[in-house]
């Protein structure tokens, strides 16, 4: 029987499909989350800031693990990436994901006792990964399309996976749709150093296009910071403002009492709030 219900210690959310205000819980009480992306034709640096989004502020370590190390020379675009995220104190791995002694590298986060959870587009690796961790096939594989290197969902559904070492890791289905709850922490993401500009612009509203006294587009203008990062923060930073204002609007209809419990409390157990 079910004695108690504890607070999460860690929980990782995006926001549900559709236009309707919801949250969808990937994965809870892990201890770190495994951002897997393939360094092939379908490596997209803007995709990993996007899942370093919904990581950020969920209380999980996030490690970018970066697949097919053995297939290709790392691309002028992915070596800007890893610079970038080791800027942010983000640790990045490279590995093949076929083989025991590269995914070595990994065993620091799957001591016993800890959890993983593994996050990635499909044909990222992460059921290979997952495989190779283990010692036998566990989780089905496909090939991925030789024209953009993209994968079919073998995952379906999410998989709890008891390890040699004593760690648990779960293998998740790839995501195709990345919508923030409006709770995420872009200072936690991977745009610690645009945050850190933000604050030192001339004017607090400063929007970062055309104002005087920008930190930010100085920034850019010197080279210190990509343009195409900046864009893509700009991008999520109103992402997770709207999803914010929706989800201030449901908490705010839900403070009416109905059927003598408050509203808000029902609100809360829904949306996976503390």
């Amino acid at each position: 029987k079910i004695v108690a219900l504890l607070p999460r210690r860690t929980s990782i959310k995006r926001g549900a499909a559709g236009e309707h205000y919801h949250q969808q819980v990937i994965a809870a009480n892990v201890d770190t989350v495994f951002i897997v992306c393939g360094l092939d034709d379908d490596f997209n640096p803007r995709r990993i800031e996007r899942y370093l989004m919904l990581v950020g502020g969920g209380g999980a370590e996030p490690v970018v693990v970066l697949t097919k190390a053995d297939q290709t020379d790392y691309s002028a675009e992915a070596v800007e990436t890893l610079a970038e995220l080791a800027a942010q104190d983000i640790t990045v791995c490279a590995v093949n994901a076929k083989d025991p002694a590269s995914v070595a590298s990994l065993h620091g986060w799957l001591g016993a006792g800890r959890t993983a959870v593994l996050v990635g587009s499909s044909g990222a690796g992460k059921s290979t990964l997952t495989n190779t961790l283990l010692g036998t096939e566990r989780m089905k594989t496909a090939a991925v399309r030789e024209n953009d290197s993209r994968g079919r969902h073998t995952t379906t559904h999410r998989a709890l996976i008891p390890l040699p070492s004593g760690a648990c890791l779960i293998d998740t289905p790839g995501m195709r749709e990345l919508k923030p709850t409006g709770e995420e922490e872009l200072k936690e993401s991977g745009f610690a150093d645009i945050e850190a500009l933000a604050a030192q612009c001339r004017f607090r509203d400063c929007s970062h296009h055309t104002e005087p006294g920008c930190a930010v587009r100085a920034a850019i203008e010197a080279g210190d910071i990509d343009e195409e990062r900046f864009i893509n923060y700009l991008k999520l930073r109103d992402e997770v403002a709207a999803a914010a204002d929706k989800l201030a609007v449901r908490l705010a209809q839900a403070n009416t009492k109905v059927g003598g419990r408050p509203a808000a409390k029902r609100s809360d157990d829904r949306y996976g709030r503390e």
